[in-house]
């Protein structure tokens, strides 16, 4: 614009200077010098301009591409001035859009996932109730002994429908950040100690020594101890559903950069790279048929709620495997 104005009026002072010494000053008058300007100025401005207004129009045809839901269509950025930067910041808005679109799409597909999954989960051990409470009501049982069974077979049910339950409850409030962790410094040496006394009876009912490695002395972190337990406790029924009878399951503790680190290993059936990349995945669970008859196989949520807890606390959990060799390993920042 600014040198479209400059080159018009040198032009038309030129062209005023010029033509009065030629034809006796006839033709200066004011008509005519505004045409000797306006004339090189358009000229000159649509000379300097058509690449620019190229350009708009190439970011308006690429805004209505956009437009239409074509999120992945990003315009082309061909200048360095401030309509690049228009580009840039039109393909940054796009982009953003489609990372939303895909977020929402997930949440989506994870509600339904989700529905799927507790509607599955909880329907076996109902239909079993069910079942059981249809032949108490009819009688059909031969003898007290009978009876009892079924009794004791619909109470384990219960037990089992409520700890599904409860399961999903957990996990809905950890993944929804509902929850409010009510921290306390403890060490976790003394807690972890005091849920392997705990656990060390169900071991050797199931044929399993436990074998521990852990650090003397305090590692001391600021955590909400209720739910650094049950993630340990999560880990710790997992191996005891999945290891082979009779085995060793073995427990470590140590301390690095501070950070600590709670190691849960067992020896189980191998599982493909697919069923390990899916470990922690909700619901997901790699082979039922490994664990063993007289423990309940869970509800599939047991590692995620363990993942959900850890990362609550700014930590992780990671898990390793070989030829059925599984380690999980908590995370959690030491109290500085």
């Amino acid at each position: 614009m600014i040198w479209s104005f400059l080159l018009s009026t040198i032009f038309a002072f030129t062209i005023s200077a010029f033509i009065p010494s030629v034809f006796d000053n006839y033709y200066l008058d004011l008509p005519f010098w505004l045409l000797s300007f306006l004339i090189p100025f358009l000229c000159s401005f649509f000379f300097l301009t058509r690449h620019i207004i190229r350009y708009v129009l190439t970011l308006a045809a690429g805004l209505d591409v956009i437009a239409q839901g074509k999120l992945h269509y990003r315009v082309p950025v061909t200048r360095r001035d401030e309509l690049g930067n228009v580009a840039v910041n039109i393909n940054a808005m796009a982009e953003k859009l489609e990372a939303q679109i895909n977020r929402e799409r997930m949440l989506e597909k994870a509600k339904l996932e989700l529905i799927t999954g507790v509607s599955h989960d909880l329907r076996t051990p109902l239909t079993s109730i069910i079942g059981y409470l249809d032949l108490l009501k009819d009688k059909a049982y031969r003898d007290e002994e009978e009876h009892d069974r079924f009794v004791s077979n619909t109470y384990n049910k219960s037990l089992q429908l409520k700890s599904l339950i409860g399961d999903l409850f957990e996990y809905t409030r950890l993944t929804i950040h509902e929850v409010k962790l009510e921290k306390e410094t403890i060490n976790l040496r003394e807690l972890l100690v005091q849920l392997l006394v705990e656990m060390e009876p169900i071991a050797k009912e199931n044929q399993l020594m436990l074998e521990t490695s852990i650090s003397n002395g305090r590692i001391m972190a600021e955590v909400d101890p209720e739910m650094i337990r049950r993630s340990i406790d999560n880990l710790l029924m997992n191996a005891l559903k999945f290891s082979v009878r009779p085995g060793l399951i073995r427990v470590m503790l140590c301390q690095y950069e501070g950070m600590a680190r709670i190691t849960v290993e067992n020896e189980g059936a191998p599982i493909t790279k697919e069923q390990e990349e899916r470990l922690l995945e909700r619901f997901y669970k790699a082979d039922d048929a490994r664990s063993q008859q007289n423990i309940q196989t869970g509800s599939g949520l047991g590692l995620s709620i363990a993942k959900s807890i850890a990362e609550l606390h700014g930590g992780a959990l990671e898990h390793e495997h070989l030829n059925g060799h599984f380690r999980f390993h908590i995370i959690l920042p030491l109290f500085d």
